[in-house]
């Protein structure tokens, strides 16, 4: 309540310090005095007051007076403010009591009213309550009601709740039955889900509570177990995996040589101008297409599952994509993966142990056929697995295997001292690499492992071949071989194109060459097969010069060696040396056999090959043999030149029919070729004869020149002219074998004696110190020996020549020029 009346209002000093310095300003530009003192005081009172109204802190005020030891003076003032106010606060008393009495009077007045008011509510009151009364107890039974039907409803849907849960628990009991874990798990979830927490009996919801994780762990159990069986199944599945594979790429490389074999026989048919062609139609097996080693996955896609369903092998990925599937859904994704990369990380490294109880040439196959198994069924798991396993992750197991692998060929290698069982490995690991190669894998570490110990196997494969040679030709009785069937022919002759005509001979067949010939020929062909095979599948395109280098190696080194070790120390007779050289000229025709068969073999077409023809590598065996047969002829020869000795020297007369010893030299050379034509080409059998001729050349004028001839005549000249005039004709009755030319080539090994009898009964003897005639007619003359000679010849007796005048003067004029020849050599040298 307000007053009608305004109270006074005392207007504030905002600033109490400022006053204060403002008083003090005054009082000091006043002066001092009484009258100062006095507004001071007054001045303190009014700023205490205003103080006090404006309800300002009076602690300095107290201060200053307890300072300057006046406190009597502050108490004084404050009542003095205290009275003031006395006055002011009645005043305001009075006021306020007045409006007071006015609103007891007004109250007063509304008493009667209300009195009417309760009254009339009382009544109303009353009315409501007898009329409401049956309403509210028809609210009441509906209230109950309501609550009664909520209730129902509530326990009808608990009930249809617990029926629909009943039935989802059925049925996660029938799946758990059929084992359908996935169900199982998807109706568990659709539990927990839907219907944990609607349920309103505690009974079922601490059940299904302790239920649910058991279920799901029994699950996991379960799905680990089977997991756990099919990585025990999957080792030996990827065994058998890796062996068909293999198998097949084995197969394809097969066909691809029969291709090629098809290929070099057309090669040689067209190479041969043989226009018969034959043409044939080629069936394809229905199941070619298992085999497929192109760049396609339609071979590998029949190796392993579809996608998890069984295979050829009966190979099933469903139990690792069922664990995989059941593992995502239980949310432990992550942690199966990195179970799986370890449990097969260990299988790997199982994989890699080699047995040090079994030779590994024995069990490589497994070996390598597991660890390609492997890599299989780990990229089928990559390209369907849904992400069980990475790119990455596969990456990393090959390289590991890689470089196991390596280590393994790397430590069996250099153990290994049969070349046979490198070639092997190296073929079983070459068609792995090839079958891993169409999955993508990275093989070429594997490839440069065989490369690097081409040396070595060829080094083993050139000492086997070594013995091997030694055996066949040590094991030779050098006679001709004997063929009664034409697959004898075939297999010993055909196979390694040595025959000299296309014409078929009758059987039985005798051929020209003893049983080392084929022997060594199929050694050599072997030879090539086994170091293309090396060479091939290897990387390495272009390995025709490693396979004709380690060829030329082991027809120069090898079997050159063999034949002269057996020529110098097992070839005893002129029909054994016979034999050899003729051997000797057939394997030349094979070396071009050799040649040819090395270059198809690495791909080289034969117009390069022909074109590029090889040095025969066999020149020192050959001219061993040669010479060996030569030198036997020689010897030979040599017997019947010591009839010589029977030649009267100083004869009266020249033999009409030559001397003794020619006459047996030439039935001996013309039954040796009557013999050697059947065995020795004609080639062979005129070198020798040369050598034979020249051979009996130089032992008639070392005859003449040896001391057992002091002296001759001139008859005996002539009787020697008689001699070469025979083997002259000897050699031009050869003609039926050996060409014109080849026949001038076998008079012409006479020469040296020839000229040398010639010059003997020349009578212009001194005509050989015309350099011009010399050249012409005494070319193959040495002065020395003209010397040597030339001073033997003595005339026989003055009788002699007395009977015969004119023969004698004519034998003095041949005398008497040799005379001035020696004369002139003499002083010429």
């Amino acid at each position: 309540m307000q007053s009608t009346k305004s109270r006074r209002k005392i207007t504030p000093i905002t600033n109490t310090t400022t006053a204060i310095n403002n008083n003090k300003a005054i009082i000091n530009s006043n002066g001092a005095g009484a009258a100062a003192a006095a507004d001071s005081e007054k001045l303190d009172e009014l700023l205490l007051f205003s103080a006090i109204c404006n309800g300002e802190d009076l602690a300095s005020f107290v201060r200053k007076a307890f300072i300057s030891g006046k406190p009597e003076t502050l108490l004084s003032r404050l009542r003095s403010f205290t009275k003031s106010k006395e006055s002011e606060i009645e005043e305001v008393c009075k006021i306020h009591y007045q409006d007071f009495i006015t609103a007891v009077d007004e109250l007063k007045s509304l008493l009667s009213d209300v009195d009417k008011l309760k009254s009339s509510l009382s009544a109303s009151n009353n009315q409501l309550h007898s009329v409401a009364s049956p309403l509210l107890d028809s609210l009441d039974s509906f209230i109950e009601s309501k609550n009664v039907s909520k209730n129902v409803s509530l326990a009808i849907e608990s009930v249809q709740i617990c029926i629909k849960l009943l039935e989802n628990c059925g049925r996660t009991n029938s799946h758990l039955l059929s084992n359908n874990y996935y169900m199982v798990l998807k109706c568990v979830d659709n539990i927990e889900r839907d219907y944990l927490g609607k349920i309103d009996s505690s009974t079922i919801k601490c059940m299904l509570e302790r239920q649910i994780p058991l279920i799901r762990g029994y699950i996991e159990k379960r799905v680990n177990k089977e997991f756990g069986d099919w990585l025990v199944e999957i080792r030996i599945v990827s065994r058998n995996l890796g062996q068909l594979a293999i198998g097949q790429a084995s197969s394809a490389r097969q066909r691809e040589e029969e291709l090629r074999i098809k290929q070099r026989q057309a090669e040689e048919q067209s190479r041969l101008s043989l226009r018969d062609c034959v043409y044939a139609l080629e069936e394809e097996d229905d199941d070619e297409d298992v085999g497929n080693v192109g760049g396609d996955d339609s071979g590998s896609d029949k190796l392993v599952s579809n996608g998890g369903g069984g295979g050829m092998l009966g190979f099933d990925l469903t139990p690792l994509y069922r664990a995989y599937h059941i593992h995502q859904t239980l949310g432990l994704e992550e942690r199966f993966k990195h179970y799986y990369f370890e449990n097969r990380k260990l299988q790997l490294t199982s994989d890699f142990q080699v047995s040090s109880m079994t030779p590994f040439l024995e069990s490589h196959q497994t070996f390598f056929a597991q660890i390609a198994g492997f890599f299989i069924v780990e990229d089928r798991v990559l390209r369907t697995g849904g992400g069980l396993i990475s790119k990455y992750e596969v990456e990393n197991l090959w390289e590991t295997a890689v470089i196991k692998m390596c280590s393994v060929l790397e430590d069996q290698f250099s153990r290994m001292q049969t070349a046979n069982h490198l070639l092997l490995i190296k073929d079983y690991v070459s068609l792995l690499g090839v079958t891993l190669r169409r999955y993508g894998y990275l093989v070429d570490p594997l490839l440069d492992v065989l490369s690097k110990h081409r040396d070595k196997y060829h080094e083993l494969l050139l000492s086997d071949c070594r013995k091997l040679i030694a055996e066949a030709v040590s094991a030779d009785g050098f006679e001709q071989m004997l063929m009664k069937k034409e697959y004898e022919y075939s297999m010993n002759v055909l196979s390694f194109q040595i025959q000299t005509s296309d014409i078929t001979p009758a059987f039985p067949y005798i051929a020209p060459f003893s049983s080392m010939v084929p022997d060594c020929c199929r050694l050599v062909r072997s030879f090539i097969e086994d170091s293309v095979s090396f060479m091939s599948y290897g990387g390495q395109l272009d390995f025709h010069d490693v396979v004709k280098k380690y060829l030329d190696r082991l027809l120069g080194e090898v079997l050159d060696e063999a034949l002269l070790n057996i020529v110098k120390s097992n070839v005893h007779g002129v029909s054994q040396a016979m034999q050899v050289a003729a051997n000797m000229v057939v394997l030349e025709r094979a070396c071009d056999f050799f040649f040819r068969h090395a270059a198809q073999l690495s791909g080289i077409p034969l117009r390069i090959t022909e074109i590029k023809k090889s040095k025969f590598p066999l020149t020192s065996s050959r001219d061993a043999a040669e010479s060996m047969l030569s030198g036997l002829l020689k010897t030979k020869v040599n017997g019947f030149m010591a009839l010589t000795k029977n030649i009267n020297w100083m004869a009266d007369e020249a033999p009409p029919n030559g001397n003794e010893y020619v006459n047996e030299v030439i039935v001996y050379l013309e039954t040796l070729v009557s013999t050697a034509q059947q065995i020795l080409p004609v080639q062979v059998l005129h070198r020798v004869l040369q050598e034979v001729l020249s051979h009996i050349s130089e032992k008639i004028l070392g005859i003449l020149a040896g001391d057992l001839v002091k002296r001759f005549s001139i008859n005996a000249v002539m009787g020697i002219d008689v001699d070469i005039q025979l083997l002259e004709s000897f050699a031009e009755n050869q003609s039926n074998l050996f060409t014109d030319v080849e026949s001038n080539q076998l008079k012409s090994a006479l020469v040296e004696s020839r000229q040398m009898i010639n010059l003997l009964l020349s009578n212009q003897a001194e005509n050989f110190l015309n350099p011009v005639i010399r050249e012409r007619s005494y070319k193959a003359l040495d002065y020395r020996k003209v010397v040597t000679i030339a001073e033997k010849l003595k005339d026989p007796s003055d009788r002699y020549f007395g009977s015969f005048a004119g023969r004698g003067a004519k034998v003095n004029t041949k005398k008497k020029s040799l005379d001035a020849l020696i004369k002139r050599l003499k002083e010429a040298h």
